[in-house]
């Protein structure tokens, strides 16, 4: 501001007329000095003579322990007031200005640096929806994501660069960035032309290209992508083989790619990657390994969630852990995969492709699954979901029951956008369930999805 006395003090010392004034200033200071130094006054010991009868009038009027403490107290208010100021000036160069403020953030770093240690596997839209809600209430997460796709910037990538599919990595690293939301979209960013640009993200050149430096190190490129964005979590690739999804259908036709298997004219039997059993990630056997809290879904039923359990190891880790699991079964079917399924079709799948025979756990040793969210908020019915094909996920209790899975029902629905999940409802319902379970009392601070608000609750 201009009338502020820092702004009249930096325009004083400006080059110029100014400048000359106050070179004038400092002669006639320079020769009063002399001149006292002439008639023999010290200026210092004029100072001290006369700082000493001020300190002496002082005491005359108030006590010296009075007026002690009143020093004392300036002294301390003026120190304290710097080093505020100190600290705003020096933490405020590496903050934006739109950002959080400074105790906001610091408040939201240390708690949500204690939270559990959630690992969800996916992929697609539904896990990255999912992330960008949980981020709210932990630090700790860890998303394992598939690396089957074959269609469109990731197919091309993969073929041309042979390079693992990184859109869902992509994907999810931006769902989980703390980061302004300037760089965000940039990673988000698609181009609309440009021979060869054209279709491809940056985010997804971003990693092919970190791949490319680091001898085809998809797990350094996501490292990398991450501490660009400060995404508060890791994500992972299943494997870092480079695999091909084929579908057998129950009228006997076969499906081989990703992109491929939603055009099935019949309900899909069995899926296998080939080569088949593949190797998987070492830290992510880890993270479930050490995980709190295991969550799969929500996402495409054979194209996202599934490969992941056709990874050599997967399915056993997440069967030997302590943790809580809960599937998130989708709000609506997706035409071609999961036409005409009901919940109970989703968990068998899952059952049947993690290794329990007849898709059921009811009486085998080692739980998968130990819930599944069922979305119990009525899904409105608009022509442009009939015209695609979908319908809403029908639910029954006493088939998921003879699975061996227990049903939770919660309004998890996103009123804006028909057929998803609200990703802080969704989140919310699954943090609230777990730590219900764990017994325990819980007091979290979420930002909302404008980032200026936030919300508090307690368990």
């Amino acid at each position: 501001m201009k009338d502020s006395w820092q702004y009249r003090l930096r325009v004083l010392i400006l080059p110029g007329i100014k400048r000359w004034i106050l070179f004038i200033l400092v002669g006639i200071i320079t020769i009063v000095l002399g001149v006292l130094l002439i008639l023999e006054e010290h200026p210092v010991r004029l100072t001290l003579n006369f700082i000493n009868a001020i300190l002496s009038d002082t005491t005359k009027v108030l006590p010296h322990k009075i007026s002690g403490i009143i020093a004392m107290s300036l002294g301390a208010i003026v120190t304290t007031l710097a080093v505020v100021r100190l600290a705003i000036s020096i933490l405020g160069a590496y903050l934006p200005e739109d950002r959080e403020s400074i105790p906001d953030r610091l408040y939201r770093r240390r708690h949500l640096a204690r939270g559990p240690r959630i690992v969800v596997i996916g992929g697609g839209t539904g896990l990255s929806n999912l992330l960008s809600g949980l981020k709210g209430f932990t630090n700790n997460i860890t998303a394992i994501v598939t690396v089957g796709d074959d269609g469109g910037s990731s197919g091309r990538l993969r073929q041309e660069l042979g390079v693992l599919p990184p859109g869902d990595i992509r994907n999810c690293i931006t769902a989980l960035a703390d980061e302004e939301k300037l760089v965000t979209e940039l990673f988000r960013y698609r181009f609309k032309q440009g021979n060869g640009l054209e279709g491809h993200s940056f985010g997804n050149l971003f990693l092919s290209a970190v791949c490319g430096i680091t001898g085809g190190d998809m797990l350094e490129a996501a490292r990398v992508a991450s501490r660009v964005l400060n995404s508060c979590g890791q994500v992972l690739p299943s494997t870092l083989s480079n695999v091909a999804l084929v579908a057998e259908l129950e009228n006997g036709d076969m499906i081989r790619g990703e992109s491929h298997i939603p055009e099935a004219q019949s309900r899909i039997s069995t899926l296998r990657c080939e080569p088949q059993a593949p190797k998987a990630t070492p830290q992510a056997l880890e993270a479930i390994k050490q995980a709190d809290f295991l969550i799969l879904g929500p996402g495409s039923l054979y194209t996202s969630i599934i490969p992941n359990l056709l990874v050599d190891g997967i399915p056993e880790a997440i069967r030997q852990s302590k943790a809580p699991k809960i599937y998130v079964c989708n709000v609506m079917t997706q035409k071609g995969e999961t036409t005409g399924f009901t919940v109970a079709d989703h968990v068998q799948a899952l059952l049947s492709h993690a290794g329990y025979e007849g898709g059921s756990q009811a009486s085998t040793p080692g739980r998968f699954i130990d819930r599944v969210l069922v979305n119990s908020l009525d899904v409105e019915e608009r022509e442009e979901l009939a015209a695609l094909g979908v319908q809403a996920v029908k639910y029954d209790s006493n088939q998921l029951r003879q699975l061996g899975v227990r049903p939770m029902l919660r309004s998890v629905g996103s009123k804006e956008f028909c057929g998803h999940h609200d990703p802080a409802k969704l989140a919310s319902a699954l943090i609230l369930w777990y730590f219900r379970l764990r017994g325990k009392r819980f007091w979290f601070k979420r930002k909302t999805t404008n980032n200026k608000s936030s919300v508090a609750a307690s368990l």
